[in-house]
């Protein structure tokens, strides 16, 4: 066969390119202009509509979270106020029986093995308890009372104690932490002894 009688080849068409879809017909062109998309009215509106329902569903998380984190603060709150009861019960019901310890401690002879070994065992009994907190404070004579901290179980005449001041501690006083668990019973001097009209008609007849 000769080189005139070759049919020259055929060179394929290029494909028609395919049509865009819809997705890449809204993307924004390489000039950087934006392209006017229609968007059907029932489209529009369900758009609209998840729209309000994830706005609603969001807001809706945030009061959960809320509620949660308020509700664990509260469970924190009574279990610290349970935990503070409980001690407050339990070292109160053991209050009497250090107070019979410090009793016993001062009709026992100083020196005396019953003396040592009762004074061994308040020491230990006071330590325990200072070690949940317990902590002991004393009513001075010739303070000032204090209905605060202290509790009047009688209250006297005194010539050398002005009226309202503590003449003397009958029974310690304990805290716990900052909350007060037993105040302090004390005596509370009523002030010098008032002369009566016939006390002095007494002594100036005695003179």
């Amino acid at each position: 066969m000769t080189a005139e009688s070759r049919q020259p080849e055929q060179t394929p068409a290029p494909a028609e390119p395919a049509a865009a879809s819809e997705t890449e017909a809204t993307k924004e062109p390489a000039n950087g202009k934006h392209k006017t998309v229609k968007v059907p009215e029932a489209e529009l509106e369900q758009l609209k509509a998840r729209a309000a329902q994830a706005d609603e569903n969001w807001e809706r998380f945030l009061r959960t979270a809320a509620d949660l984190d308020n509700y664990r603060k509260r469970v924190a709150r009574e279990r610290d106020e349970w935990i503070r009861n409980t001690r407050e019960n339990v070292i109160g019901a053991l209050l009497p029986a250090l107070d019979n310890l410090e009793r016993a401690l001062g009709h026992a002879d100083a020196g005396t093995p019953l003396h040592e070994g009762l004074l061994q065992v308040q020491k230990q009994f006071a330590s325990a308890l200072a070690g949940f907190g317990l902590v002991e404070f004393i009513a001075e004579p010739g303070s000032p009372f204090d209905p605060n901290a202290q509790e009047a179980v009688g209250h006297v005449e005194s010539a050398d104690h002005a009226d309202g001041v503590v003449i003397q501690q009958v029974q310690s006083g304990y805290k716990l932490g900052d909350r007060l668990l037993r105040p302090a019973r004390v005596i509370v001097s009523k002030g010098p002894p008032q002369e009566t009209p016939g006390d002095s008609v007494a002594t100036g007849e005695s003179k």
